[in-house]
């Protein structure tokens, strides 16, 4: 979920590389994402003349002695940027230790002449070399990428401010038709990796795009944050920050506005969800930024009595985002719980837009054993590989229920796939978001960031979900019954909430039914 929560985005980590964590968010959150981070530098980037800057690999390509040096780069990159295209390609041949490539060619382009431009310029062909190596669609959007480099260069030239030249790489990375794969400044990815800590300053709202229309929508609000406090609800759409208009304007991009230091104020026109069609539902109102802390975890035992007359403790575990410590967190509370003799377990999962796909992993194997598979991923060639787990051991093996609806997407979507499919949850709740797609991100020369596209995937059963989602087993209503039950919650503040939401009373009826079996599952 491209949300923004001003702080938060989790990775999905599905390679061997060092991520960092945050919900899929923005916090304000970022979008659903399942993200990979990646942290190197292309080094082999070399400024070899003052008017040329040649990106320079293990072999020089073979020039023509009867025309000069210059003649030859000109000649190169008005034929289509061949050698843009080998030499960008070799690059990433030394970066990913490829042995595709056994030799290797000199690019060049002119240098801007402003200092801020020309360091864009490096980083326009390493995010176009990334691109073209790793994005899911290998025809990138059924265009000619080597001449999408010629062109977003001759354009970037004349320009005299980084801003402006950023915008270019973007608005290049925008004709790929994937809103995930794109490019943030040094100081949005700064943001970023504070936010994946669970620390910012800012309001406490995940906003996400709506992937038809655009438009910035409340996905959730962090419980006692200023903006829950000012009334603002999910399925709102936001409208203006501080006297901006959001059109247009991305999820991290709103992200950013929405952050800031504490104490200060935000000033943020939202339409209510009640009345979307009336422009009577829209109001303005100013929310103090404060110090958010997020902690993805929380936790109750809920006294239950059977049908037979039997009183038991179901243990209920809300994960909100897939942060570096939500396995450990998780893992905490289910051993507290299981001291206290609890019987079953509810995981809620809804609104919870995702994170590091490793977190998503690491949660599932806290309540599965085995070998089983936790998710297929396929690469841009098709090739479709399985992740597995190797002789895990559940924490517990008691019931298992998992809530979802349409706010859980990317990590929420793998774990409950995962539990699904492998026998070991049923479902209740809703249809969920339907992102399906892995992003890498890599920081580039610069203290920039690149978010690429590089898989989908699917759930262990060979279940699509980017665009289509995950069905559960048993729908429930969002209605909130009137009937409160006697509850040992740890956060007091959360008793009423808990006691009246009745998906939580379809999730106990589907406990019993599993409990009357004499079945985990």
């Amino acid at each position: 979920m491209a949300m923004a929560m001003e702080a938060l985005r989790p990775n999905l980590d599905l390679k061997p590389t060092h991520c960092t964590c945050t919900p899929t968010i923005s916090t304000e959150f970022l979008r659903p994402t399942s993200l990979s981070l990646r942290s190197h530098r292309f080094s082999s980037l070399k400024i070899r003349s003052k008017r040329w800057s040649k990106l320079s690999c293990m072999l020089r390509h073979k020039s023509d002695p009867s025309i000069s040096e210059e003649q030859q780069l000109i000649k190169s990159i008005g034929k289509g940027l061949f050698g843009f295209a080998a030499a960008a390609a070799a690059l990433l041949s030394v970066c990913y230790d490829s042995p595709a490539f056994s030799e290797s060619l000199t690019i060049a382009f002119p240098v801007s002449r402003a200092r801020e431009v020309n360091t864009v310029q490096r980083t326009l062909v390493e995010a176009w070399g990334l691109i073209r190596e790793t994005f899911i669609d290998p025809t990138f959007n059924h265009q000619d990428w080597d001449s999408k480099l010629q062109q977003t260069m001759v354009e970037m030239f004349p320009l005299r401010s980084s801003d402006a030249a950023y915008n270019k790489i973007s608005a290049m990375l925008s004709t790929l038709g994937d809103p995930f794969t794109r490019i943030i400044s040094p100081k949005e990815y700064q943001s970023f990796r504070i936010g994946s800590d669970g620390n910012l300053q800012g309001v406490g709202l995940f906003i996400n795009a709506e992937p038809r229309t655009g438009h910035l929508v409340v996905l959730s609000c962090v419980d006692g944050s200023p903006a829950a406090r000012a009334g603002i609800h999910e399925g709102d759409e936001l409208i203006e920050i501080n006297g901006e208009r959001l059109d247009g304007v991305d999820s991290e991009a709103a992200a950013q506005k929405l952050r800031g230091r504490a104490g200060t104020i935000v000033t943020v026109k939202v339409h209510s969800s009640k009345d979307l069609g009336s422009d009577s539902s829209i109001r303005e109102v100013k929310i103090p930024r404060e110090y958010i802390k997020l902690s993805p975890i929380s936790s109750a035992i809920i006294p239950h009595r059977t049908a037979d007359g039997h009183l038991t403790k179901t243990g209920y575990v809300k994960l909100s985002a897939f942060s570096q410590t939500a396995a450990a967190d998780m893992e905490n509370a289910i051993q507290e719980m299981e001291s206290q003799d609890v019987r079953a377990y509810i995981l809620d999962l809804r609104n919870n837009p995702g994170g590091l796909v490793k977190a998503g992993l690491d949660v599932a194997q806290i309540w599965l054993d085995g070998d089983e598979t936790l998710v297929n991923t396929i690469d841009r060639d098709g090739n479709m590989s399985p992740i597995s787990m190797v002789n895990g051991h559940a924490i517990t093996n008691d019931p298992l229920v998992v809530l979802v609806n349409e706010g859980s997407a990317s990590a929420s979507e793998i774990l409950a796939g995962a539990l699904h499919d492998n026998g070991r949850a049923i479902l209740v709740g809703h249809k969920t978001f339907g992102k399906g797609k892995i992003q890498s991100v890599t920081e580039l020369h610069d203290g920039s960031a690149l978010f690429v596209t590089v898989a989908k995937y699917l759930s262990p059963a060979l279940h699509d979900i980017d665009q289509v989602g995950i069905t559960p087993d048993v729908q429930c209503t969002t209605d909130m019954l009137n009937s409160p039950k006697d509850s040992l919650l740890k956060d007091k503040s959360s008793i009423s909430s808990l006691e009246t939401d009745s998906c939580i009373m379809v999730a106990e009826h589907e406990l019993d039914i599993q409990q009357s079996k004499g079945t985990a599952t």
